[in-house]
């Protein structure tokens, strides 16, 4: 079963401010979190929240794994 009050969704993409987004990425550098999975729902979050809403992770954007990836 999937959490709902988990899902990215645009109202919650845009309850984001200064102060929650500072929270999200004070968890993320201290990458304490009881699962991977937990971390890895952090990371998505803030991925979508570059893509929706850039200005706001402008001064977090090294948490974001931007660098393209060569498979070979």
């Amino acid at each position: 079963m999937v959490d709902s009050s988990l899902s990215i969704t645009p109202e919650r993409l845009a309850a984001f401010d200064e102060e929650s987004i500072a929270e999200l990425a004070r968890r993320l550098e201290d990458d304490d979190y009881p699962t991977p999975f937990a971390g890895l729902a952090d990371w998505h979050l803030l991925r979508a929240l570059a893509i929706h809403r850039p200005d706001l992770i402008r001064p977090y954007v090294h948490l974001v794994d931007q660098e393209p990836f060569d498979e070979e």
